[in-house]
């Protein structure tokens, strides 16, 4: 579905954030957008109003849109996420899991079992949206949000997993931290993680440093 969401932009909804991923990277091809920005199941595109007409923009996305999505080939690199769960680190897991009425192993088992999607990095810098986790691991965000979440934190709300890069007030529930730096200003590429990659997370042992 296309419509204008503002006067020098579309938005377009798709099925999936695999679609968005590959619809954002088929419009941008057209190097005819001043942005291209792909969601968890949208892909918002803002035009130049003083160069494009509406209607003309619009058509040009329909046209692509009618050429269908073509999907991205699944990147062969797996990031691990190296991660101290619980305890300090996760202060949230305990809870959680009891909830969930699982063990905190189980917890962990189901978090590390399976390789994730970077679905959208966003919200702060270097925020970076996982997805998806297994049901058995559905929670909903803290009804109370924390003023400060600490940069590093690994945690859940919903059907996906969060990694917070930075220091920043949040409601998702930690269970979870990781040393990796996620987004780094003064580097040539600032962000670690970006849309269409894939990790895995990796519970640090006893003893490891973190």
């Amino acid at each position: 579905m296309l419509t204008r969401s503002a006067d020098d932009q579309f938005c377009l909804s798709v099925k999936s954030t695999a679609d968005a991923q590959a619809l954002a990277v088929q419009i941008q091809e057209s190097n005819q957008w001043l942005d291209v920005v792909p969601g968890i199941n949208s892909v918002v595109v803002r035009f130049d109003a003083a160069r494009m007409e509406p209607d003309d923009a619009e058509y040009r996305l329909r046209k692509i849109v009618d050429h269908g999505i073509e999907p991205l080939a699944i990147p062969e690199q797996i990031v691990e996420i190296p991660v101290a769960y619980g305890g300090n680190n996760g202060p949230d897991l305990e809870r959680v899991c009891k909830s969930l009425e699982i063990t905190q192993p189980e917890f962990i088992a189901l978090h590390t079992a399976k390789v994730f999607p970077v679905e959208l990095v966003g919200f702060t810098p270097g925020f970076a949206f996982i997805g998806e986790l297994q049901s058995q691991l559905h929670f909903p965000r803290r009804k109370e949000p924390r003023q400060s979440v600490p940069g590093g934190s690994v945690a859940v709300a919903d059907s996906r997993t969060g990694l917070y890069a930075l220091s920043s007030p949040g409601g998702w529930n930690i269970v979870g931290r990781t040393s990796l730096r996620l987004f780094d200003s003064a580097a040539e590429d600032p962000f670690l993680l970006s849309p269409g990659m894939r990790v895995r997370f990796v519970p640090l042992q006893n003893g490891d440093q973190q």
